[in-house]
């Protein structure tokens, strides 16, 4: 059902007017526009961050095995969902591979910032698309699955969204949710993408059941190379780094990214068997509405 954030009414229907008290949200870009006050927060990110980052996700072994494992793990848990809003989706990469591995599958994307929808829209012409606050999701029990991949961790209120995201899924419905995980390794890569935290595994576990959701399974990944990423910041803090986003969204050399992505895979095929991983780069957790 939609969800009027003016009155709280909900309703199922193709018009997003609500019924009750007519209120409708504006269109910016054929958008529509649920939090259109922060359509345009350019404190968020520098300009022209989602262009980078679209060129970024096409050539980087992280981006691309993040799909792999998302993919493979929908597939294990939800293999019967019909319906899929990402919360957050930045420039549509992750809707893109699903869609692809899932071609009947419904899918919106949500996201606050118009520079994002504006590449999801190029990646995804036909898709759902609007503009909204995590925070305030304008559904109410619609989806079989959400997903907020690394999102949560750019949120003041991330409880706020977790509880938005229960409201917005149909009862018994899953929840896919990555975060960088393990404190220790912040960095200026961090405060470039506008971290606010990285996760203990049992804090996010805590966070997820005290926002009204079952954890039926969680692992961390790019478990492999986590010596090379606790390296890469020792080596960090000794000289000095740039903090902005263009610096740290530089491409690995070509050789570099290929044996990064064959370790990956190798890790994807352990998952699969059935390892969970306790240590690594990210954390992964599958979560199901009570």
């Amino acid at each position: 059902m939609k969800r009027c954030l003016r009155c709280e009414y909900a309703w199922d229907g193709a018009s997003w007017q609500c019924p009750a008290c007519r209120h409708q949200p504006p269109l910016i870009e054929d958008f529509p526009a649920f939090a259109p006050e922060l359509a345009w927060d350019d404190d968020a990110y520098e300009a022209g961050f989602h262009q980078l980052l679209t060129t970024l996700e096409e050539n980087c072994f992280w981006f691309a095995g993040r799909n792999r494992l998302l993919g493979m793990v929908f597939k294990r848990f939800f293999p019967r969902a019909r319906s899929f809003l990402e919360v957050g989706c930045g420039t549509g990469y992750v809707l893109s591979a699903l869609c692809q591995e899932l071609p009947g599958l419904r899918v919106v994307a949500g996201e606050l910032l118009l520079s994002g929808l504006r590449q999801t829209r190029n990646r995804l012409p036909r898709a759902e698309a609007i503009q909204m606050d995590a925070r305030n999701i304008p559904y109410r029990e619609e989806f079989d699955v959400i997903g907020s991949f690394d999102v949560l961790e750019h949120l003041d209120q991330e409880g706020q969204a977790m509880a938005q995201v229960r409201e917005a899924l149909k009862p018994g419905g899953g929840y896919l949710v990555t975060v960088p995980q393990h404190p220790w390794l912040w960095s200026c890569q961090d405060e470039a993408a506008h971290h606010k935290r990285r996760y203990h595994r049992g804090e996010l576990r805590s966070k997820l059941e005290k926002a009204g959701f079952r954890v039926v399974w969680m692992t961390s990944f790019v478990s492999l190379l986590l010596p090379v990423m606790a390296v890469s910041r020792l080596l960090a803090v000794s000289r000095t780094e740039q903090a902005d986003m263009a610096s740290q969204l530089r491409r690995l050399p070509a050789m570099v990214d290929v044996l990064f992505s064959r370790i990956c895979g190798l890790e994807r095929l352990l998952i699969a068997s059935g390892v969970s991983f306790p240590l690594g780069g990210s954390l992964l957790a599958v979560g199901v509405k009570h």
